[in-house]
């Protein structure tokens, strides 16, 4: 469903040369990833006998064992769109070849040879099994059990109704200098499945396991590894079983290592994100044209492949921004350095003598001035030429304010207060607009005016206003045009507001119990522009995610919408897991119908939007990323959502 494929590795138990006993474990395993709903399960290299026979290989009952047990592994996926892939040993003209049988609904549909052969330290592989590279250019076909099938190293196996396709590869060929699931994932294979036996050294796992994440990233693909477990031969060498599953760059799914029992391992990949991630990113198509042309055999799977029923096994998290809570203190620490140095660059380039910044208490305001601090470090310069301006209008709560002037003062920066409610009313009357009408043009006329206040000192004090907007605002149009939507660089511009909160927590804890304390509170204000009057009690009336829907939902959209373009339905089908229990399916519905709408006719906001420092995968701008007319239409994804 929407391009999600279960895949699995299985580490069965084994015998050495006892093919009967491994194929009863391997049929076991199958049978579970089938009842899993699994589009493919790949089992360690040469499982069909045991990697490690050594000279057995040599002998014909072996062979033929392994022959008959392939014809009676294949036999029992009949009826089944799983696919298995198993290692043996074949003979082919004269020359004995290391190779992995791919078998789907009861036949097998192809055999791969492995191409790099280990021949050093424990590993002789040479002396029994000849590289598939002997076998030349292009795919041959052999008799395998009285059917004639492919065999060759480049083989792209493909549903031709889905975006499911993928290639094989065998443990060292992983290894080598250019792995030929390189060549495979560039003429069409979004998987590579590896039947692998790795020894276990000290270390080696690691590198193991970086070797798959990086190939994964590299070939834009997923990739499955099953190597071999403790139950080979450990006459000198020990095996651990170790299972590996990666999508794009990510370890989607680890097995444990050296278990005595047989073990499986799942994870949901979103093909057709993989798809998208190959259009949007040119270097994997140039790629083609500096790698050999190929002649990759593309063979159309028989039967269809099964669609997972759900995405229990699928990386999906609500709020995708988010580094990983292991690796978070460093991946904050390496946003807030990139946007410290964009600043100190502007800094430097305009011979800013001052950042004049507007400062509300609210969340984006914090974090700008927070790098505008970290910026004066970085340039040995003091705090107080930061010139942080406080302009209370109608909407400001004492909570806010208060706030505001106590991270200032904390932080060392200059605070000027400039009350702006009189020059908006004398303004309302310049316009004839009645106060009492609480309409966009009453918010907006305090924005301006904030604006324009912060510009006039710039240009009195010879500064450089720095704007607050944040990348979920910037995609929803959440700003006023010409007013805090303008700044002179925009240190937020491509900061999610969820990730907003993650750094002021972030900062919060590096920082003095006072200064902590009251980020924390900021952390926990209410997200308002504060452009209409408190509550009676005095607290925030206007909510921003009251109109608009949670944040959290709002990135979720922004981030499948532009990284992977994700349809309307699919985004619903994403969310509506991440969230479950969270926000119901109709809710979920009508704020990404407000994502999708404003999205579109907010575009020409930022058509000119301000120059600001990339951090992630992600931005808006119309110079470095995002490209889109500013009247482009939104018909057809609106009514992806309103027919669903």
């Amino acid at each position: 469903m929407f391009g999600y494929y279960r895949l699995a590795s299985a580490v069965p138990q084994l015998r050495v040369a006892d093919v009967d006993y491994n194929v009863d474990q391997l049929m076991d395993g199958f049978r579970k990833a089938a009842e899993q709903k699994a589009a493919a399960v790949v089992f360690p290299e040469l499982s069909i006998t045991g990697y490690s026979c050594g000279d057995l290989f040599f002998q014909p009952r072996l062979r033929e064992a392994a022959l008959d047990g392939l014809r009676r592994f294949a036999e029992a996926t009949e009826g089944s769109g799983t696919i298995a892939v198993a290692g043996l040993p074949f003979l082919h003209e004269d020359a004995l070849y290391n190779t992995a049988a791919v078998i789907q609904s009861g036949r097998v549909l192809a055999l791969v040879p492995k191409t790099v052969l280990p021949n050093y330290r424990e590993f002789y592989e040479k002396r029994q099994f000849t590289s598939g590279r002997k076998l030349g250019t292009g795919t041959k076909e052999t008799k395998v059990n009285g059917a004639y099938i492919p065999f060759g190293t480049e083989i792209i196996f493909q549903d031709a109704a889905s975006s499911f396709s993928f290639g094989v590869e065998i443990c060292e060929d992983l290894w080598s200098v250019i792995p030929p699931s390189s060549g495979l994932a560039l003429q069409g294979a979004r998987a590579i499945f590896n039947p692998s036996a790795g020894t276990e050294l000290t270390g080696k796992a690691a590198y193991r396991r970086e070797l798959v994440k990086q190939q994964s990233g590299r070939c834009l693909c997923a990739y499955v590894l099953s190597s071999a477990g403790v139950h080979e031969s450990t006459t000198d060498t020990v095996f651990g079983g170790h299972s590996l599953i990666a999508d794009n760059g990510r370890l989607a799914a680890e097995g444990e290592r050296f278990g005595r029992e047989s073990s499986l391992i799942l994870a949901d990949v979103d093909f057709e994100r993989l798809a998208a991630a190959r259009l949007s990113e040119s270097s994997f198509n140039d790629s083609k044209s500096l790698s050999p042309a190929g002649n990759a055999l593309h063979l159309t799977l028989p039967a269809e492949v099964p669609a997972p029923p759900g995405l229990e096994y699928a990386f999906n998290p609500a709020r995708p921004f988010l580094p990983s809570l292991a690796h978070r203190p460093e991946r904050c620490e390496e946003i807030i350095a990139i946007q410290t140095a964009g600043l100190a660059k502007r800094m430097e380039h305009t011979d800013a003598r001052r950042l004049v910044i507007g400062i509300s208490g609210g969340l984006d305001s914090t974090l700008a001035l927070l790098i505008c601090e970290r910026a004066c470090r970085a340039l040995k310069r003091p705090a107080s030429d930061i010139l942080a301006v406080t302009m209370p209008g109608f909407g400001t709560t004492d909570r806010t304010h208060d706030n505001a002037v106590t991270m200032c003062r904390l932080l060392g920066a200059e605070l000027r207060e400039i009350p702006i409610s009189e020059c908006c009313l004398r303004h309302f009357g310049d316009i004839g607009h009645d106060p009492a009408e609480r309409t966009t043009t009453y918010e907006n006329v305090q924005a301006r005016e904030r604006t324009q206040i912060l510009m006039d000192l710039a240009n009195k004090t010879g500064g450089l206003v720095v704007g607050t907007g944040d990348l979920s605002e910037i995609a929803l149009g959440w700003s006023t045009y010409n007013g805090d939507h303008m700044s002179m660089y925009a240190v937020n511009c491509s900061i999610p507001k969820t990730l907003i909160r993650c750094l002021i927590e972030h900062i919060a804890g590096e920082s003095s119990p006072e200064l902590g304390a009251t980020l924390a509170d900021i952390n926990n204000t209410p997200v308002s522009p504060e452009l209409l009057p408190p509550s009676g009690d005095g607290s925030i009336e206007q909510r921003t995610e009251d109109v608009l829907g949670p944040y959290d939902l709002h990135d979720f959209f922004l981030f499948h919408f532009i990284k992977y373009g994700a349809e309307p339905d699919k985004i619903l089908y994403l969310a509506e897991h991440a969230f479950r229990g969270e926000f119901q399916p109709d809710f979920i519905r009508r704020c990404l119908g407000i994502f999708i709408r404003r999205f579109f006719r907010q575009q020409f906001k930022r058509s000119c939007m301000p120059d600001g420092p990339k951090v992630g995968t992600i931005a808006l701008s119309p110079r470095g990323d995002w490209r889109m007319p500013s009247d482009a239409c939104g018909t057809v994804w609106e009514k992806d959502i309103s027919h669903r």
